[in-house]
């Protein structure tokens, strides 16, 4: 039975390629395979398969057969099978499963894992009630971060309003995504640079790689915004060889810091990229067997990230069509979407929804990280980064 099993997955798999290129042939069939099968596990690797064919498309026809296989399935005990089976479904344009998502991501008594699944499933359908929900949703503290990052896929002008008017019960890491979100498009970036003039958000809570976002949009406003509140991106290799200095002089006259304080700077400025001692993301690299216990090399790592780029990580801009703009590394493209890694999120954007793509010469890690840090919490960060081991937090 095994080779059995492995011919059909192998199929399946061929067939999801088929998919991505806009031809459903054979999906009738897959459809009438999966019907006949009981096996469970089955069940789950071929709906895999199907649902990474279609990612980056919003409507399929339905194939036959498949709203008997959905009913079959949505009954199966394990969960995995029936979130899939329900994304597939509003894929398919099924009007029950829309509903259903709805319901299921309002419902506050499902567990979170459900709503954020069906979350995921009504951005990738672009459902169009979907904004006036999430930021509804806002004051809900279990789909919140969720809700925040979703909202960034929608030219929505109720979103920055909403946003701001929580933002400062948020916590930290929820700040971010909302920063995120504010920052992802040139109408929501100008409503954010002057909450930032009138002090209902803290400078100091946007770090380097959000400032290098609101510059990526290259307008006027609001980079003579950006430059009155963090004055020009550095230039010269001059200046980043004195800012290496200086830092290095302070460390070396003040000593080191506290490590588990550093810890929370990290998780706070860094751990949505990199991972260190098996935490945090992957956009940039694993830096837990870096050259950590070299100063030089940390400093000159952090401080002038361009130096030296390897391809995998040079940052490419998107533009979509309805004025979004994102930041991120590409890891695949086709002639259906684009695939882009962005801190917390992989996002795939359907090609004809894209406006520009353009690869550039800079790493994905920004330039002035330790610009909105204290003295202090530089010294705890740099400490941090250079403990051989992990450590508690404070």
């Amino acid at each position: 039975m095994k080779w059995i099993f492995r011919a059909a997955l192998a199929t399946a798999l061929l067939l999801s390629h088929a998919f991505a290129q806009e031809r459903n042939e054979g999906l009738d069939a897959l459809v009438q395979v999966l019907d006949q099968s009981d096996d469970p596990q089955f069940h789950l690797d071929l709906l895999k398969g199907m649902s990474d064919g279609f990612k980056g498309r919003r409507s399929v026809a339905m194939p036959a057969g498949w709203e008997v296989l959905a009913s079959k399935l949505s009954k199966s005990p394990n969960p995995q099978i029936r979130e899939l089976v329900q994304s597939l479904s509003l894929t398919f344009g099924s009007a029950t499963a829309l509903a259903t998502l709805r319901e299921q991501l309002i419902n506050i008594s499902a567990p979170v894992a459900t709503r954020s699944n069906a979350l995921a499933s009504l951005v990738q359908g672009h459902d169009p009630q979907l904004p006036a929900n999430l930021q509804a949703l806002l004051g809900d503290s279990a789909i919140r971060s969720h809700a925040l990052r979703a909202l960034a896929s929608y030219d929505d002008p109720k979103t920055p309003p909403a946003i701001l008017k929580i933002y400062q019960s948020l916590t930290a890491p929820e700040k971010h995504e909302a920063l995120n979100t504010l920052a992802s498009r040139a109408a929501f970036a100008r409503q954010l640079l002057a909450a930032v003039e009138k002090d209902i958000i803290s400078r100091r809570d946007l770090t380097a790689d959000i400032v290098r976002q609101l510059r990526a949009f290259k307008d006027s406003q609001i980079n003579a915004q950006v430059q009155k509140l963090w004055g020009l991106a550095r230039e010269s290799q001059a200046e980043k060889l004195a800012e290496i200095a200086r830092y290095k002089a302070m460390l070396q006259t003040k000593g080191l810091g506290d490590a588990g304080r550093g810890r929370t700077v990290f998780a706070r400025t860094c751990q949505q990229c990199h991972t260190l001692f098996d935490a945090g993301g992957k956009v940039g690299p694993d830096i837990t067997g870096s050259n950590r216990s070299d100063l030089d090399y940390i400093l000159q790592n952090v401080i002038d990230p361009n130096a030296v780029i390897p391809n995998d990580y040079r940052t490419s801009t998107l533009e979509t069509k309805d004025d979004r703009v994102i930041t991120g590394i590409v890891t695949r493209q086709d002639d259906k979407a684009v695939t882009i890694v962005i801190p917390g999120e992989t996002l795939v954007i359907i090609k004809k929804d894209i406006q520009s793509l353009t690869q550039g010469d800079i790493s994905m890690m920004p330039e002035g990280l330790l610009d909105a840090l204290s003295e202090l919490e530089v010294r705890d960060l740099i400490t941090y980064l250079k403990s051989p081991a992990q450590v508690p937090l404070p």
